[in-house]
């Protein structure tokens, strides 16, 4: 059975703050229970923790979604794309192409 933990960006953005400004810090960043992390706003499957990575980031790192059609993906520069829920499009953050676990995987 895995739990379903919902994922914190949608609380950020929601309340209009931003990421340096914080001050809560993000609770799941070194929570590595098995599970699935989901939007916070209508609750579609983003990440499983099975694809979850420690990073320098502040945030989670995922490597990969747990559906193709999770997130939306919109490209920024060469290295970044703006990622939102698939399902609703609440921001999500940022895709970072080669900053994943092994090479040529992203970071979420």
């Amino acid at each position: 059975v895995f739990l379903r933990f919902y994922h914190q960006f949608y609380t950020a953005l929601a309340a209009k703050m931003s990421f340096c400004g914080w001050s809560q810090g993000e609770v799941y960043k070194d929570h590595f229970e098995n599970g699935i992390y989901v939007c916070s706003k209508c609750e579609n499957e983003l990440f499983m923790s099975v694809c979850k990575f420690k990073h320098s980031s502040p945030w989670p790192a995922f490597s990969h979604t747990v559906h193709a059609d999770s997130v939306k993906r919109k490209e920024e520069s060469s290295m970044a794309m703006r990622v939102s829920c698939g399902k609703c499009g609440q921001s999500l953050g940022h895709e970072f192409v080669n900053d994943g676990p092994k090479k040529g995987e992203s970071r979420f």
